[in-house]
């Protein structure tokens, strides 16, 4: 991602602030009358002068100043915070003015304003940053998968696509199982999980401050009821894209000297400004036909925003069309995050080798170790067409042994350092999985042809091969560069239909093509092997102290023909996922433990911090308080907990389902790092999977690190001159992949959350059950299990005679009366409290892409009738 010049002033979320209300349309940068003018005449300043680069040196070397990165609620963006650098409450940033201009993912330097102005957190409240400041920081380790792979023309004489789930890198290294979780309204929000905010506005279309600034003496408070507050002093780096889409408006005051300049761009994100664009960037006739333009989608860029204004100052970038449909808001998403979803250049395509197909030259199959012989395949989803990697298990002479195989496909090979095509993919540095298509990080070619380990081609390959017993005990490790030949593409349908067809071999029909090589038997047999081998691999893992938070993740039915989705459902784990992610899983860890032998000051390794502090005493409260007897001591303890504390009966999956929810808040991102930048050895560590080193290797094709890493293994391996990068250069690299890697999420999880949107709008209403995981005095906050996005209802949306607020115990609890159906009806009580399994519809609203639930009466049978409102329902996708 190219960020702006740090010469140009950052903006902020849209107008919000102690001197513009959120709808102050007309105001000007600096027109609120003699309010915001000096004696002189001159504008008075809203936003303080940044403070020097010494000063702020000093401040952070004396511990006057605090560094962080920005994270502005989504719901409510007049909040934001920074992390404590002590993993303790979030620090409070309350207001635009205090944000001083940094936008949401900046890194920031903040001063701590004086005690007395603190915010006050009411002993009944939770943590404000965990209602919906939090969009979705789940490392994809502790996850099982998710980037969705994109959808491909299927067979012409298919009705449908079926978008599959994609393992990244199929290995679950964070430990949150699918990030397509708790989805709302275009953005990933957690909720608070505990529960009367103070006063709630219980509008359905958001809350009011929920916690009030001290207006008391705070020395009279308990420690634990003040939550630092801080104002930005300095932005270090603009990680924000300073891009935005969203709608063109007149400015209100039509004799200002303003209108005959600028329009005003209202972004879509309303944590980005508002933006004065110049009349000249605007279409002919939106002066004089501003209605035209009412439903187009524009986007914009910030190119300044002066101390002495409220809104910033930008350049309407293009008009993207209508909003609501899924290719302009698509294009939308992409730029607002920053992604290059441009055509490659003629430079770029120049460095790919000319004229396909193309062969291996005699002299590198010399090079390498030749197991074209052996029977290796892919197991991959059935629509994937970038095949990273390929497998391989034959038992030895012995019996007692196996050799395993992870073959990677060799893209270092193809990708020349300095290369017009190596910079290119480290500034994409991934490739973003959108639920429609992918925008690739190297070329087609490359991705699909050369690269690709498609069946019955000699490919280059980067092998980790063991020799492991059947408990899955490693005997003999080997490193080293490849050449196969893939027998066949297996689906994960295909290896799970093998795994479940142990005594009987599956239909011929039923499988794809395989080469004349190798029998399905022996194909069957390999599967088989390592199906038994990671089944052992995956219990010592967990014995050993890993820890996975599955979450429920969605993948769309398209229809063919349109594009839009025609259903949904959550997708499923199962065996041969687990298969593949246990055996890349190990050559990951393999990988990083030879890299950091070899190079202890210069390896790029992954590191998962473990949880904030604050956020998991917090959880741990509340699982007391509800009767819950978790351990949150270590990874392992937590995964054990949950893994023992809930049965196998409806309720029982509901309530795991919300509690792995909560589980998932306090975690940490995993981050690339370099060994040499880091002091402290403790902090390679992996919390999620309890491991001291680890890295990314298996996933050369889509993501840059791997491509870093390949080079760092060819090197030890002596292939190669040792890496002449200093660790500073190289943690440089290592903070941009993080930073794109982050980037491409909140892009995928945008994606999935337009595409549901759009399926309430053409589909909907649609039913499902839920459970209740946040109550408030006047609204409460449900996961949708059959859809795994997380919604919150408001009392004033239901046909309810009252409701009422209590705590019962320490437990919240919301009783609603609701108006009889019919005269002759008695009014229905119904109580709502955490856990409560209830009916609701999700249905679409006036505005565009916008969808509300409400809760079902608790009189009404089947508000849907007996037919399934969401379209074809299939149970049989899989992931990478």
């Amino acid at each position: 991602m190219s960020h702006l010049d740090c010469r140009l002033n950052p903006g902020t979320p849209r107008g919000v602030s102690s001197v513009v209300g959120p709808h102050g349309v007309g105001a000007s940068p600096g027109d609120k009358k003699s309010k915001n003018k000096s004696v002189r005449g001159k504008k008075k300043s809203i936003f303080e002068t940044y403070m020097s680069k010494e000063d702020v040196s000093e401040g952070l070397k004396r511990g006057t100043l605090i560094q962080g990165v920005l994270r502005i609620n989504p719901k409510k963006f007049h909040e934001a915070f920074i992390p404590s650098p002590d993993g303790d409450r979030d620090i409070f940033i309350d207001g635009v003015v205090a944000r001083n201009r940094a936008l949401n993912g900046d890194l920031v330097v903040v001063k701590l304003l004086p005690e007395e102005r603190w915010q006050v957190i009411k002993p009944e409240s939770c943590d404000k940053e965990t209602d919906g400041a939090y969009e979705s920081d789940l490392p994809e380790e502790l996850c099982g998968s998710h980037l969705l792979q994109q959808s491909l023309k299927g067979d012409n004489d298919s009705p449908d696509v079926i978008i599959e789930a994609q393992f990244d890198d199929s290995d679950s290294e964070d430990g949150h199982g699918n990030t397509q979780s708790v989805l709302v309204d275009g953005v990933k929000k957690l909720s608070g999980w505990v529960h009367e905010k103070g006063k709630e506005d219980a509008g359905a279309s958001g809350t009011k401050d929920e916690s009030t600034s001290v207006a008391q003496d705070t020395r009279a408070l308990p420690e634990k009821s003040l939550q630092r507050s801080a104002k930005v002093v300095y932005i270090v780096e603009k990680k924000h894209s300073r891009a935005a889409a969203g709608f063109l408006k007149l400015l209100a005051d039509k004799n200002s000297e303003l209108f005959k300049k600028y329009a005003l761009f209202s972004p879509s994100d309303h944590r980005v400004p508002r933006i004065y664009v110049p009349l000249k960037d605007c279409p002919q006739d939106f002066v004089t036909r501003p209605k035209d333009y009412a439903d187009t989608l524009f986007v914009c860029r910030i190119v300044d925003w002066k101390e002495d204004s409220n809104f910033a100052l930008g350049h309407l970038a293009k008009s993207l069309g209508q909003a609501g449909e899924i290719e302009p808001e698509t294009e939308g998403i992409l730029t607002e995050y920053g992604v290059d979803f441009s055509d490659f250049s003629s430079e770029v395509l120049e460095c790919l080798p000319q004229g396909l197909p193309w062969t291996i030259p005699p002299e590198e199959l010399s090079k390498r170790r030749d197991l074209r012989k052996d029977c290796v395949f892919t197991i991959d989803p059935s629509t994937a067409r970038d095949l990273d990697d390929a497998l391989s298990c034959k038992p030895l002479a012995d019996g007692n042994a196996y050799e395993v195989g992870v073959h990677i496909a060799d893209v270092s090979y193809f990708v020349p350092e300095e290369s017009d095509l190596d910079k290119v993919a480290a500034e994409r540095a991934t490739s973003v999985y959108l639920v429609q298509k992918v925008v690739p990080m190297l070329p087609r070619p490359l991705c699909e042809e050369l690269c690709s380990l498609n069946p019955m081609t000699d490919k280059l390959t980067f092998s980790v091969i063991w020799t492991l017993t059947p408990e899955g005990k490693i005997l003999d490790e080997w490193f080293g560069r490849t050449v196969i030949c893939s027998c066949t593409k297996l689906s994960y349908e295909h290896a799970q239909s093998m795994i479940e067809s142990p005594t009987e071999s599956v239909p011929g029909a039923e499988l794809p093509p395989m080469s004349p090589e190798h029998t399905r038997e022996e194909v069957h047999q390999a599967v088989l092997s390592l199906h038994r081998i990671a089944k052992e691999l995956r219990k010592q893992r967990f014995s050993d102290g890993a820890l996975r938070l599955d979450q429920l993740k969605l993948a769309f039915t398209l229809d063919h023909e349109t594009g839009l989705p025609q259903g949904c459902h959550i997708y499923e784990y199962r065996d041969s996922n687990k298969l593949v992610e246990e055996f890349m899983l190990l050559a990951n860890m393999a990988v990083a433990h030879k890299i950091y032998r070899a190079f202890p000051e210069r390896a790029l390794l992954r590191r998962h911090p473990p949880p904030q502090t604050k956020m998991l005493s917090d959880l741990e409260e509340f699982c007391d308080q509800m009767g819950l007897p978790m351990d949150f001591s270590s990874a392992g303890a937590l995964n054990k907990s949950l893994t023992k504390l809930f049965g196998n009966d409806k309720y029982s999956l509901a309530r795991k389902e919300v509690l792995t929810n909560m589980c998932s808040r306090p975690m940490q991102m995993a981050q690339y790092f370099c060994s040499g930048a880091l002091q402290d050895q403790e902090q390679f560590r992996h919390y999620a999977l309890n491991v001291p080193l680890y890295t990314h290797f298996t996933s050369p094709i889509r993501r840059f690190a791997d491509i870093m890493v390949h080079r760092l293994l060819a090197a030890a391996l002596g292939y190669r001159e040792p890496p002449g990068v200093e660790p500073d250069a190289l943690q440089k690299q290592a903070d941009h992949c993080n930073d794109r890697r982050m980037a491409s999420k909140r892009v995928q999880e945008l994606s999935t959350s337009l595409f549901f949107a759009v399926l309430v709008k053409e589909s909907g209403p649609l039913e499902s059950e839920a459970m209740v995981l946040g109550v408030l005095n006047q609204a409460f906050d449900v996961l949708v299990l059959r859809y795994g996005v997380q919604k919150r209802i408001y009392c004033n949306a239901l046909p309810l005679r009252s409701h009422r607020f209590q705590k019962v115990g320490k437990k919240p609890e919301l009783m609603l009366v609701w108006e009889p159906e019919t005269l002759e009806q008695e009014p229905v009580q119904q109580v709502i409290t955490i856990f409560s399994l209830v009916e609701v519809v999700l249905r679409a609203e006036t505005a565009a892409l916008k969808y509300s639930a409400i809760l079902k009466h608790p009189g009404t049978e089947g508000l849907l009738g007996p037919q399934d409102r969401e379209g074809h329902d299939h149970e049989d996708e899989q992931e990478d």
